[in-house]
């Protein structure tokens, strides 16, 4: 088997769109019908709802859990409410890769940094399927697309099959779609 994947030689909020095209060509092609996105403020959950529209797919949207670097969570109620009216699901769940300080253990840091080496983006794709399995909104083996990013907007996709955080290892990266060609320094 051959398939395309596309390497973004500069992380940009401008990779977004090129990355909706990417995955609404891989949804055609393997009739996936849920994507799993990271969304920090909502402005790229309310992008995607737009440009899936009509799709047949449903946005199960993982923002970052409330008290996470800020007192106020940046994705607003009113952004919830838009998109479970398009019939989108959004989960403020535990980010399972900074519970250092719940567990007292720094292997969910090592975790984090190893698949930074990768992108940010193949991070977080990891962690948001994992949470949305956890609350439900993927079925463990369930294959979905998990789009993230760097900063702002979306620049990496991945076909994946779901699993919970019970169950790690049963979580499998079945395709590369895109991602950055160099990812940022996980010191930084």
């Amino acid at each position: 088997m051959e398939k395309k994947v596309v390497y973004f030689e500069t992380i940009s909020a401008d990779n977004t769109e090129i990355t909706f095209s990417l995955v609404k060509d891989a949804l055609k092609e393997t009739g996936i019908k849920k994507i799993v996105l990271a969304s920090t403020t909502g402005a790229t959950a309310l992008k995607a709802a737009e440009y899936f529209r009509g799709q047949d797919v449903q946005l199960i949207v993982i923002p970052h859990q409330y008290d996470f670097k800020r007192p106020q969570n940046p994705f607003s109620q009113e952004r919830v409410k838009t998109l479970q009216e398009a019939g989108h699901q959004v989960h403020f769940g535990t980010m399972l890769f900074h519970t250092n300080e719940l567990y007292g253990s720094t292997a969910p840091t090592i975790i984090a940094n190893l698949l930074r080496s990768f992108s940010q983006g193949v991070k977080v794709g990891f962690e948001i399927v994992l949470m949305a399995a956890d609350a439900g909104l993927a079925v463990p083996g369930e294959k979905v697309i998990a789009i993230a990013g760097t900063a702002r907007g979306s620049d990496t996709a991945l076909i994946m099959q779901a699993a919970s955080s019970q169950n790690p290892s049963r979580l499998r990266v079945n395709e590369i779609i895109c991602k950055p060609l160099n990812p940022l320094n996980t010191e930084k």
